[in-house]
């Protein structure tokens, strides 16, 4: 199944069913999606405006990388329903014998480490699109401003919750090093734009307070 080609309404059931994907991974690519297309939003009503020649060449670059960036996270979301696969998979392997848990043991490892890799690719994602949410609220339309702020706080829940999912998956390797190298990568990128988010969300705010 195409999530991505399902309506607004058939991607809503598709998560809210018992069904083990789409889940949080995917949902958290689709809500970074909507961050990014806002910030899109604020470049299409900037450019074009007499009052923001100075910057449209900067905003027509902004552009192109939000739209380049959507078409990631609109990826991403199916990428995470099908990572998931294996690892549901490896858990219905049999584990009577030695044999069949070191087969069953390895197996996990290597579903866990590719349902780590979608996450982790939607949290970088996200950090992208808190960045561009920063620069549209900072040379956008002013009329427009408070889609760049909501841009921010959409890709820094989507940011949080695909962390999340890497948390969960990491705290089910028996490789710990690993599992630990992966959790540090998550924490840095949280640590680093979380922060950057609530910035930009504190000067759209401060800007609209009468």
């Amino acid at each position: 199944m195409e999530l991505m080609n399902l309506s607004c309404e058939g991607f809503l059931e598709e998560l809210a069913s018992k069904a083990a994907a789409p889940g949080g991974g995917g949902a958290s690519a689709l809500v970074g999606a909507a961050g990014v297309a806002l910030g899109s939003m604020v470049g299409s009503l900037t450019v074009g405006k007499k009052k923001y020649a100075a910057v449209e060449a900067d905003i027509i670059a902004l552009n192109v990388r939000a739209e380049a960036l959507r078409k990631r996270l609109k990826a991403l979301v199916q990428a995470d329903a099908e990572a998931f696969l294996p690892v549901a998979a490896a858990y219905k392997l049999p584990k009577e014998t030695p044999e069949q848990q070191a087969h069953k043991a390895a197996v996990l490892a290597e579903a866990l480490d590719g349902a780590c890799a979608v996450p982790l690719d939607i949290m970088e994602a996200c950090c992208e699109g808190i960045r561009l949410a920063a620069d549209y609220a900072a040379k956008g339309s002013v009329l427009a401003v408070s889609d760049a702020g909501c841009a921010a706080l959409f890709c820094k829940a989507a940011l949080q919750a695909a962390g999340l999912n890497v948390a969960i998956n990491t705290k089910l390797m028996t490789n710990r090093p690993h599992a630990a190298g992966l959790d540090e990568k998550a924490a840095r990128m949280l640590a680093e734009y979380v922060p950057l988010a609530d910035e930009v969300y504190q000067s759209v705010a401060s800007r609209l307070r009468v």
